[in-house]
């Protein structure tokens, strides 16, 4: 069982399994929503069991996603696409040790200019 949290703590979750590679989003607004770019994993959204989620928000940041953080200290939990079933987690949020990787660097074009990408992931332009 995987557990995570924000970093006050006023939103905690377990999860039994998640995907084991991490995609890491390079668009503008996962930046712009995280500070830098938004590093996730993925599990089926009914799998999620909220221990603690009274700060739990959802912001609709498109007609076809929201994305869950902490109102209390603005940790950027989750992204879930409206027509999905599951659940991107921020891997950031987990308790170590995780067992995953770096799986694909997506949105690449959309990169920020300060930084290269240096691992040897696939990179895809667009997604």
């Amino acid at each position: 069982m995987l557990k995570g949290r924000c970093d006050c703590g006023k939103v905690r979750f377990e999860v039994p399994e998640v995907r084991k590679t991490v995609t890491i989003c390079h668009c503008g607004q996962c930046r712009r929503s995280s500070g830098h770019t938004w590093a996730s994993t993925h599990a089926p959204f009914k799998e999620l069991q909220f221990t603690t989620d009274e700060g739990l928000t959802w912001y609709e940041s498109s007609d076809f996603a929201k994305r869950g953080f902490c109102r209390f200290c603005g940790s950027s939990l989750f992204y879930r696409m409206n027509t999905e079933d599951g659940i991107g987690i921020a891997a950031g949020c987990l308790e170590s040790p995780t067992g995953l990787e770096i799986g694909k660097h997506i949105f690449v074009k959309d990169k920020g200019d300060y930084y290269d990408i240096t691992d040897d992931a696939p990179q895809i332009q667009k997604f």
